[in-house]
């Protein structure tokens, strides 16, 4: 009886009539594109690349500081994933995200900018250890919650490893700080000099409702070997901090840097503008296996740094060198050949990964600790402390200044549940829209703007900054890139291309359009006409049972 009172109200729902009726309608729909599902700090790309396109900068840096409150930073340093995800990158070149991003953070420094309206008060007091991304991160988004936050940081200077990681060439001091500022001036306490030594008794005595631990992973490793009679040798984590503390060593005329990741590539690019003849990087492996990006790497070379592949150092006497030639293997993996070869340098500094702190949970009972020595943490960012969140590098994950700041922001709204009594649910993400999804009829090819760079013979004499951003134009024009993926942008094909008049109804500016079922007869053009597939068809039937639901 059921089944057919359906069939009868579909038919009425096309007027009733005889001859065939359809059995799909169209629907608008919003899919997931997939720079916004690539970002770590689960930007609204698309959302603010639209608003830039209308030249509505502000109110594209507002969307954007809704999850990520930094953008003149990681319109620098952020490694872009959104971009190595944009599908506009099997047509041509991907739109030029990051370079948008530093242009809405660079203008919003530059025409003091606010952050969005803090909530209502609460009386929660959270305490934040470490003023690195993580722990800056979460202050704005707790601030913005209502709540009373302080960071308590060992070092003279916020900013982690911002400051005394990254080299200043890629993040000039003053846009760090600036952006740091802004954060300060919500309210956040920021607390330097302070080093923490016992999470218990400091939240105790602060009389703090919860903690979240996001001093990073700033202790350098070293290697056991034979070392007779050489020169200076650091860890990359200390000669870059001493560096950024105006301190750096002398390290004399031929430096060598052990190591394969990003920062073996900052730590060379380094020594080499201070005063540093010749810098060479001893990695392991091949070009194909380091974990550096390949930018970092060309960069470098560019700069006259000689790269050593396939080369494992065994041993350091005088200033000799004993490194043995690798080979890669059919599996991937770099094997000892036997040979031995001879390189010279006068000092050398490892850059082979960093470990956390483990000490500072000596006082804390029941913090599960990982076998990679990282602090375990549960769906919510918790430990297996009460009360006591952990984000950034301390835990498991991979390793960036983004990837920090998307744990800020995830950690920062789970104290806030967990603060209100609540657990945080992150929203049911929509289905991601493939290139092969995309119905480009309006396809032109439009390369990026070439992203410009001090030329080598300059940038090697100093800390000046060596990408320069895109004007506004230049990001306009990138915004226009954008295939809109999976998200009507109004470009009215679907209302062009209806043959039935009055089917789509045009809702005004920036409220899209609306089906009036009782004229579609289910035809698709709308669908074959839209290029982002933001239409999709589905069962008569079912939109009819959800209308009358509604």
């Amino acid at each position: 009886m059921y089944v057919k009172q359906i069939v009868r109200d579909s038919a009425r729902l096309n007027s009733i009539s005889i001859g065939p009726k359809p059995t799909k309608l169209p629907v608008y729909k919003d899919y997931l594109p997939p720079c916004n599902q690539s970002c770590p700090t689960g930007n609204d790309i698309q959302g603010f690349l639209a608003l830039v396109r209308e030249f509505e900068f502000k109110k594209a840096w507002q969307k954007l500081v809704i999850n990520q409150p930094m953008p003149a930073i990681h319109g620098r340093v952020c490694y872009h994933p959104c971009e190595l995800s944009c599908n506009r990158i099997h047509s041509d070149s991907p739109v030029s995200i990051q370079q948008v991003e530093r242009m809405l953070g660079d203008l919003a420094l530059d025409q003091h900018w606010s952050y969005p309206i803090i909530a209502e008060q609460t009386k929660n007091k959270v305490l934040i250890i470490g003023a690195g991304p993580a722990g800056l991160a979460a202050a704005y988004h707790l601030r913005l919650a209502g709540h009373q936050v302080e960071i308590r940081d060992a070092n003279p200077q916020a900013g982690g490893m911002m400051n005394y990681g990254i080299p200043a060439y890629r993040l000039p001091r003053d846009i760090l700080r600036q952006e740091i500022q802004m954060i300060a001036d919500m309210g956040v306490k920021i607390t330097l000099n302070h080093k923490v030594n016992n999470i218990l008794e400091e939240k105790q005595q602060g009389q703090f409702d919860a903690v979240f631990i996001a001093i990073g992973a700033q202790i350098g490793r070293s290697l056991a070997m034979q070392i007779e009679d050489f020169g200076p040798i650091l860890e990359a984590t200390e000669y870059l901090n001493l560096v950024g503390n105006n301190q750096a060593p002398q390290l004399g005329p031929r430096v060598a840097v052990l190591g394969g990741g990003n920062t073996a590539m900052d730590t060379a690019r380094v020594a080499k503008r201070l005063g540093a003849e010749e810098v060479m990087v001893i990695f392991f492996s091949d070009r194909d296996h380091m974990t550096a990006h390949e930018f970092e790497a060309e960069e470098a070379e560019a700069e006259g740094i000689q790269i050593h592949w396939l080369r494992n150092l065994k041993s350091i006497n005088g200033d000799e060198l004993a490194v043995e030639v690798m080979e890669v293997d059919a599996n991937g993996d770099a094997q000892p050949t036997g040979e031995v070869e001879t390189l010279h340098a006068d000092a050398m500094v490892f850059a082979i990964g960093q470990d956390i702190e483990g000490q500072l949970f000596s006082d804390v009972d029941n913090i599960e600790v990982n076998h990679d020595g990282t602090v375990y943490v549960n769906q919510h960012m918790m430990t297996t402390y009460e009360g006591i969140f952990a984000g950034g590098d301390m835990i498991s994950s991979s390793r960036s200044v983004t990837i920090s700041t998307g744990h800020g922001k995830k950690a920062a709204r789970n104290i806030d549940a967990w603060l209100r009594g609540g657990v945080y649910l992150s929203e049911e993400k929509h289905q991601v829209v493939t290139h092969d999804m995309l119905q480009l009829w309006y396809e032109i090819d439009s390369e990026r703007n070439p992203i410009k760079e001090t030329g080598v013979a300059e940038r090697v004499k100093d800390f000046s900054e060596v990408v320069h951003g895109l004007t506004q134009d230049q990001a306009v024009y990138e915004a226009t890139r954008c295939y809109s993926c999976g998200n009507c942008f109004e470009c009215d094909g679907c209302y062009g291309a209806c043959p039935e008049d009055g089917a789509i109804l045009k809702l005004g500016k920036g409220n899209r359009y609306k089906f009036d079922y009782d004229k579609c007869t289910g035809c698709q053009a709308c669908v074959n006409q839209c290029p982002c597939h933001a239409i999709e068809m589905t069962s008569a039937t079912d939109i009819y049972c959800q209308s009358k639901k509604q």
